[in-house]
């Protein structure tokens, strides 16, 4: 990996013009957390990144953007990477060889007894299929078991989010349309 997660986080707000309090303001997170989260002294959850991409108008895979120019348009060996042991965290966009897309295909990978973050809820639409493991989904005050072949379509202004109660990693396929 080029760059660290937080290295990334930096780079983008800096570009989007964005001070730390001003990221602090979208996301809800402290001065402190995200400025620690940038040079490296804490670590992100799901649920931090996802606000934080929200944030800065990205997907939370273009955080740990990998890619070649020559494997924009076929994404081969998608699984292989590092992420997981640097970030214990794991998105990849899909979606790299389009600027602008009009949704965002990424695939998760949820390590297990992965559920300790909280509802979110932002605009938009999700749809999730998994391909390996049991997803426990939680949308506004139901809670859905998902297995592998099984996938969930919702509005993301409900309430929701992912979780993995199993010992065992959870893979699949979130592909969300952000309605901004």
């Amino acid at each position: 990996m080029k760059d660290t997660l937080g290295a990334n986080i930096k780079t983008l707000r800096k570009k989007n013009k964005m001070t730390l309090k001003t990221l602090a303001s979208k996301t809800g997170f402290s001065i402190s957390f995200l400025s620690q989260l940038e040079r490296g002294k804490s670590s992100a959850t799901l649920e931090s990144l996802k606000k934080i991409s929200l944030a800065l108008n990205v997907n939370p895979g273009y955080f740990f953007d990998e890619t070649d120019e020559e494997e924009k348009i076929v994404r081969r060996g998608v699984l292989e990477t590092e992420q997981m042991e640097k970030h214990n965290i794991y998105y990849k966009s899909l979606a790299k060889s389009m600027e602008n897309p009009a949704f965002s295909p990424l695939l998760v990978v949820l390590k297990p007894n992965q559920n300790e973050d909280n509802l979110m809820q932002h605009s938009g639409q999700e749809f999730l299929y998994v391909l390996e493991g049991q997803l426990t989904v939680q949308l506004d005050d139901k809670t859905y078991i998902l297995n592998p072949t099984d996938s969930i379509m919702f509005d993301s202004r409900k309430e929701h989010y992912w979780y993995n109660y199993t010992e065992e990693d959870v893979k699949f396929l979130c592909v969300a349309y952000d309605e901004n």
